[in-house]
């Protein structure tokens, strides 16, 4: 699933070619996401101007003159920048297509994805309205990890990648924050101290920003030979390391199952 990095490097990457453009016509080959495309985007779009590319959580927003697009990349899907007149592939759901002739187009082979038209402000939708700080935003603090946790017997793990407590953290990144902060991610979010959040909150913002600087320095231009973004890939010190030694300890990475999601540690250097 793109994570944060991977939706703000898209946001980057693609920010350039769309904000101040016109739409001229919008193409939906398949309705049927994780919602429905709202019928708006076919009717509202055409003729407005895309004047700002956002990201809210894992969520992209194109404000317009009038009017907002809320777009999710869902288990497996990616933005692709591409000449309109590119022959759609099998999953090739939705295309922006701009004055410019490039089409903005939305491929999800799962269609977890979404594609929602609102005319309101688009942080107040109902997808939205309820998601936590940005982890690299100024409210996100250990002081608020803290504070949010008190009396929450959740495990720590559930208790980040909660959208309501902090928006866009996956799995992927939850296992890394939590190895680099030394924390055990079974433990309860209420018995963690003031001072291990503070780290966590400091392992989460490195984490993150190391991944989204790789992104920026490994992402080919978004309009490459296939028109593919390149997600990079990470170094990864426990997710998806089960058996081999702790980068640190040299103590064997262990594998579990929390609600239903991989979680990786080591239980020597995480307490």
């Amino acid at each position: 699933m793109p994570e944060l990095p991977e939706v703000e490097t898209t946001l980057r990457g693609i920010a350039p070619y769309i904000e101040g453009k016109r739409v001229e016509r919008v193409v939906v080959r398949m309705a049927k996401l994780r919602l429905p495309v709202s019928r708006e985007i076919i009717e509202e779009l055409p003729g407005r101007t895309i004047i700002r590319a956002e990201r809210r959580g894992k969520y992209l927003l194109l404000r317009l003159d009038r009017g907002s697009v809320i777009l999710h990349l869902g288990m497996s899907g990616h933005l692709r920048l591409v000449p309109a007149t590119t022959l759609p592939g099998k999953h090739d759901h939705l295309d922006i297509i701009l004055e410019t002739g490039l089409a903005l187009r939305l491929v999800d082979p799962r269609r977890f994805g979404l594609a929602l038209w609102t005319s309101e402000e688009p942080l107040n939708h109902p997808l939205l309205i309820g998601l936590g700080p940005e982890p690299l935003g100024e409210r996100f603090t250990g002081d608020y990890l803290f504070q949010a946790s008190r009396g929450r017997i959740v495990a720590v793990k559930q208790f980040v990648m909660d959208s309501h407590t902090v928006a866009g953290v996956g799995n992927i990144y939850a296992n890394e924050v939590l190895f680099r902060s030394g924390i055990n991610p079974a433990r309860s979010a209420g018995t963690i101290s003031l001072a291990r959040f503070r780290r966590l909150a400091v392992a989460l913002r490195d984490v993150l920003s190391e991944a989204i600087d790789l992104g920026g320095t490994t992402l080919r231009d978004f309009r490459d030979g296939e028109g593919k973004p390149d997600y990079f890939r990470v170094r990864l010190d426990v997710y998806g390391r089960e058996g081999e030694p702790c980068s640190r300890c040299s103590a064997t990475i262990q594998h579990i199952r929390q609600v239903g999601r991989s979680t990786y540690f080591c239980e020597k250097c995480q307490r």
